[in-house]
C-alpha cells in the first residue's frame, strides 16, 4: 500500500513538473509569436515608409540638410548643361560619348558662431542608376557660376553655386545627388528633379 502511494505521489509530481515546463513552453512560444508578430510589423512600416534621404527614398530639391555647422541646400539641377560649360570656359574639354555635363546648384551655409570662421567642407557626388559613384574630382571642368566652398564663411554667413559632373546621358535625370554637410557626415542622398 505505502509502494502504491509512493508510486501515486511521484507520478502527480510528474504530472506537475510537466504542467509547469507544458505552461513554461508555452509561454515561451507565446513570447516568440509575439516577438516575431512585431519584427513583422516594423518591418512592414519600415516598407510602406522607408526613411527619407536614402538613395531608394532621396529629399526633394530644396531640401536643407543639417549637419553640424552646417546647412547644405541642393537648389536645382540642370540637365544636359554641356553647351554651358563648354561655353565658359576654352580649357574644358567635352564630355566622353554617351555622357552630358549637369550642374548642381548648391548652398551651403554656416551656422556656427566661431569668431575666425570657417570654410565649408561639404561633399557633393552623383550616383548613377547603375550605382556607379561619380566625384567633381573625375572631371576638371570650369563650372558656370561654379561654387566657391573655400571661402571663409562666418555665423550665418552663405555661398552659393554650380557643381559640374559628367553623368550617363540616358539616364541623367535618373540619378541622385550624394551629400556630406562635412566631411566626417553620413551621406544623405538628394533626387536630381
Amino acid at each position: 500500500m505505502i509502494k502504491r502511494i509512493l508510486a501515486v505521489a511521484a507520478m502527480s509530481l510528474s504530472l506537475l513538473a510537466l504542467a509547469g515546463c507544458s505552461d513554461s513552453s508555452q509561454d515561451e512560444a507565446d513570447a516568440d509569436t509575439a516577438a516575431a508578430e512585431t519584427t513583422e510589423a516594423e518591418a512592414s512600416d519600415g516598407d510602406a515608409g522607408s526613411p527619407e534621404g536614402t538613395r531608394a527614398d532621396p529629399f526633394p530639391l530644396g531640401t536643407p540638410i543639417i549637419e553640424g555647422d552646417w546647412t547644405v541646400t541642393v537648389n536645382s539641377v540642370a540637365l544636359a548643361a554641356t553647351e554651358q560649360i563648354l561655353a565658359e570656359n576654352p580649357f574644358n574639354d567635352p564630355p566622353e560619348d554617351g555622357q552630358e555635363y549637369i550642374l548642381v546648384n548648391a548652398t551651403i551655409t554656416y551656422d556656427g558662431d566661431d569668431p575666425d570662421g570657417s570654410f565649408a567642407t561639404a561633399m557633393f557626388e552623383y550616383v548613377s542608376t547603375e550605382g556607379n559613384t561619380i566625384n567633381t574630382f573625375d572631371n576638371l571642368v570650369v563650372a558656370p557660376d561654379s561654387l566657391d566652398a573655400m571661402t571663409t564663411l562666418y555665423a550665418g554667413g552663405s555661398v552659393t553655386g554650380n557643381i559640374a559632373f559628367a553623368v550617363p546621358s540616358a539616364t541623367a535625370g535618373d540619378g541622385v545627388i550624394a551629400v556630406r554637410a562635412e566631411v566626417l557626415s553620413d551621406k544623405v542622398y538628394v533626387a536630381v528633379r
